[in-house]
């Protein structure tokens, strides 16, 4: 079964824009790189557009994050241009990714929820 060529770029390019978003952030003071993750790329089938899906810690930040990180889609663009040979770079967008903030959201209420009524004293 052949793998689908739009999934091996999609992935190709997560690990780039991964290495390179490190690169590019550490001089980048505003932006704590350890507070953002890249969780998805999802190239258009042209390879002209990309969106990239990040995932930030601190929630009040988010707006200032996608802010810099759309600041920073040149350079990261011209370094994913220079390591990977593709016929066009694609121009990327930053969109944030909640699906890791909900399902932590979700792992929280589960753990303040009380016991159901006759486990009380039981050990978890």
């Amino acid at each position: 079964m052949p793998v689908n060529r739009l999934e091996r770029v999609n992935a190709l390019l997560l690990r780039e824009i991964a290495d390179d978003l490190y690169r590019v952030l550490q001089s980048d003071a505003e932006i704590d790189v350890a507070g953002v993750t890249v969780t998805k790329v999802s190239c258009a089938p042209n390879l002209r557009d990309a969106t990239v899906w990040v995932s930030i810690r601190d929630a009040e930040e988010h707006p200032k994050y996608l802010r810099r990180l759309s600041k920073h889609a040149k350079e990261i663009q011209a370094l994913i241009n220079r390591n990977l040979t593709l016929r066009f770079t694609p121009h990327l967008r930053f969109r944030l990714d909640v699906g890791i903030a909900k399902g932590d959201r979700v792992l929280d209420i589960l753990n303040h929820l009380p016991p159901p009524a006759g486990e009380e004293g039981a050990a978890p």
